[in-house]
């Protein structure tokens, strides 16, 4: 796709995709859209989600909030995840003035904006739990057609880097969320208001930056059965690579969650740390690993694009991620959790870095990128819901001590599926 939006309004010069001979340089401002965008979204959503939305289930129901909370995860997770499809499946085949992707990331930032001041004045817990599951199902009218614009916008040989912006909005957006929603403790409803302003700039700001091609060139599709499984269920042509890429990163963000899942657990009950000893850890342990977060995305993308190829700088973080799994395991000290913070955090931080630009290349059909990017998140958010669950069966059976070479053992599964992937080196 040309970068231009003057240029492609014809059936004869519309295309999906840009291709390393027709873009000579890298798209910088669809990278800056990108990190805004992706920001604008990611924050807001962390904000609420880990500080803002317990603190109204506690209001709301003191003494049933942690219930409350369980139920409002995985009712997200489904929402989140039949939507995440969908709007990827209708972003693909829009055709408008627009694009295809930006009508929807606009209209997704008003409607999740507005769910997130349903979400504030929410009186009860059902109306808590509704408003919720509504914001979740547009907040992925932004995500999965904005993660499409890699495919879209980015050339092969600049998609490490590119991916690296996106990956540096999504890792800022994760801590400075919650940083921002902190200080909101106070006054829950200010900090819904802040947050849902930051969220309705998000599709706005970066459809501005981006200036997509209008996809009216683009040929037209009658709707029949062929169009709607092509569109709307999972790949099966030629999609081998894709569905090793799809498990091997579930397993690795189930490694990286069965232990971030317990950190506070792990700190009080396995390693016998008081309640101001566990603070005290906790917190410099998420700051190792935002440091190591943000240091990595900004450099391990142009690596990859340096010596081409997504599979070696995958590979090496998820063995990372295993390395650093495992030292807790060996000495039941808190300081090992400062090691294991800044070595997995390292592993974690290159792999978010260069895991879009391998889902990109092994996508089975330019055509339907955006709802097969849709489904590989799934592995997203089924490895948050499996690691912690497999880990508490663990801790059950075994005793927190297991939860270190479970991780382990799920990394290295995952890097050596990623291995086995043919079409990308």
């Amino acid at each position: 796709m040309n970068s231009s939006p003057e240029v492609g309004n014809g059936a004869d010069s519309w295309s999906g995709t840009e291709n390393d001979t027709s873009q000579k340089k890298a798209p910088w401002i669809v990278g800056v859209a990108l990190v805004l965008g992706t920001f604008l979204w990611m924050g807001p959503y962390m904000g609420v989600n880990v500080v803002l939305l317990p603190a109204k289930a506690a209001v709301i129901d003191p003494d049933s909030k942690a219930a409350i909370v369980a139920v409002l995860s995985t009712s997200a997770m489904i929402v989140a995840a039949i939507a995440n499809i969908i709007f990827g499946a209708l972003s693909d085949l829009t055709r408008s003035r627009w694009g295809r992707r930006t009508p929807w990331i606009v209209c997704g930032s008003v409607l999740a904006a507005a769910s997130l001041v349903l979400v504030s004045l929410a009186p009860n817990t059902m109306m808590l739990i509704i408003s919720w599951c509504v914001y979740q199902c547009f907040l992925n009218a932004i995500v999965a057609p904005l993660i499409a614009v890699l495919a879209d916008r980015t050339a092969p040989k600049f998609r490490g880097t590119i991916t690296s912006m996106y990956a540096l909005g999504y890792s800022v957006g994760i801590y400075g969320g919650q940083m921002i929603g902190a200080r909101f403790l106070g006054n829950i409803s200010t900090g819904y208001y802040v947050l849902a302003a930051l969220t309705l700039l998000a599709g706005p700001l970066a459809a501005v930056l981006m200036r997509e091609q209008s996809s009216l060139g683009m040929p037209r599709k009658s709707f029949t059965w062929r169009t709607f499984i092509d569109h709307f269920s999972f790949p099966t042509k030629g999609a081998k690579d894709y569905y090793l890429a799809l498990f091997g990163k579930f397993l690795i963000v189930a490694a990286k969650f069965s232990i971030s899942g317990f950190m506070l657990y792990i700190l009080t009950d396995y390693m016998k740390q008081n309640q101001s000893g566990a603070a005290y850890y906790v917190s410099l342990i998420s700051l190792c690993m935002m440091v190591t977060a943000i240091v990595m995305t900004v450099i391990a993308g142009p690596i990859s694009d340096k010596i081409k190829s997504r599979k070696i700088p995958v590979i090496v973080s998820s063995l990372l991620v295993a390395i650093g799994s495992a030292i807790p395991f060996f000495w039941n000290d808190p300081r090992m959790m400062i090691v294991y913070a800044l070595i997995a955090g390292t592993g974690m931080g290159a792999y978010n870095s260069v895991d879009q630009a391998l889902n990109i290349e092994v996508l089975p059909n330019k055509d339907t990128a955006a709802k097969d990017l849709g489904i590989l998140n799934l592995s997203n958010t089924g490895g948050q819901v499996f690691g912690p669950v497999l880990a508490a069966s663990l801790i059950t059976w075994v005793g927190y001590h297991a939860l270190f070479p479970l991780a382990a053992v799920c990394s290295l599964i995952g890097a050596v599926l990623i291995v086995f992937i043919k079409k990308v080196r």
